[in-house]
């Protein structure tokens, strides 16, 4: 698994229609990088106060501050000051509110981009907080093969040439839905791992013996989907038959970590014979049932044990009356 922190720059900012955004000054800092997924309002930092101010972020003022900056001249140098002393990542102007010619001056000066947007306040700072969060995100790249299996999200794990693409395909035949072979790409969204396919490789599936071969074009849209959330990991691995122990019951659950997030796993050992498409399916199916609140294996044990236990008391009574 490779991982890596992800940098958001001010220039791409700007790059999103729906913020409604234009630099008015500090162009030569649109390199400038976006540190953390939350906003800031000035608040009392506009009157010399600057304990709540943090670096690195995005500075938002509305109506109001800029009512104040403009109402009050004398405070406005000491607000504005205060302000970029804090190093924001960049000040944006809500409602398309005109900054004062002050602030976009010390832009240009140290370099901080000072940007108008005609959106409302609250709406401006939903949306950029909303598109911060995704950007930034802890993301990484696996390398395996993400179905969607009866709405399960199941991602299928284990060495080149064990055969991940080749289970996929099968599943895919069956009327299930690939998101990603070979490089999937992993990013966590409210506290749930999104994956999806990697650029240009699209729903492209690589079979030996066949090529790349598009699994859009051969089996049409339905069998498809861009993203998926991670439910389940199904790891692959060759049969060992002396020195390894295999799962035979089921009581257990075990876990992958990914990007610190545990993620229901099972093991499936390949060796000729087995189905491993329907193995798959099945233990999606599984998996469906546990999200529900039933355990099979679990519930096969109690049931067991209460049975265990009613032959013993019968048992003993028929002693008793020996």
């Amino acid at each position: 698994m490779s991982s890596g922190g992800t940098v958001l720059t001010v220039g791409e900012l700007l790059e999103r229609a729906e913020l409604e955004v234009t630099a008015v000054g500090g162009i030569a800092g649109l390199s400038r990088t976006i540190n953390v997924p939350r906003i800031q309002k000035p608040g009392l930092a506009l009157t010399g106060w600057p304990e709540q101010l943090h670096p690195g972020r995005v500075l938002v003022l509305g109506g109001t501050e800029i009512d104040y900056l403009v109402d009050h001249a004398p405070a406005r140098s000491v607000g504005i000051e205060t302000l970029m002393a804090s190093d924001p990542a960049c000040v944006v102007v809500c409602r398309g509110n005109q900054p004062p010619v002050e602030l976009k001056m010390i832009g240009d000066t140290r370099g901080v981009p000072v940007i108008v947007s005609a959106l409302a306040t609250a709406d401006f700072i939903a949306l950029v907080t909303s598109w911060m969060a995704d950007r930034l995100a802890p993301s990484a790249e696996l390398h395996g093969v993400l179905m969607d299996v009866n709405g399960i999200g199941v991602l299928l794990l284990g060495k080149s040439g064990i055969g991940k693409s080749e289970t996929a395909l099968d599943l895919v035949v069956r009327g299930h839905r690939l998101v990603a072979d070979d490089v999937v790409k992993i990013r966590v969204k409210s506290g749930q791992l999104i994956g999806r396919g990697a650029g240009i490789l699209g729903h492209h599936m690589e079979i030996r013996g066949l090529g790349i071969i598009n699994i859009e074009d051969l089996f049409g849209i339905a069998a498809v989907r861009d993203a998926k959330k991670i439910e389940l990991v199904v790891e692959l691995h060759e049969w060992i038959e002396i020195g390894e122990e295999y799962d035979r019951l089921g009581f257990d659950d075990h876990h992958e970590r990914i990007l610190e997030i545990a993620v229901p796993k099972i093991r499936l050992p390949v060796r000729p014979g087995r189905n491993l498409a329907t193995l798959t399916e099945v233990a999606a199916r599984n998996q469906l049932l546990k999200l529900q609140g039933t355990h099979s294996a679990r519930a096969f044990r109690d049931q067991l044990h209460r049975a265990m236990a009613a032959e013993s008391a019968t048992t003993s009574g028929m002693d008793t009356v020996e």
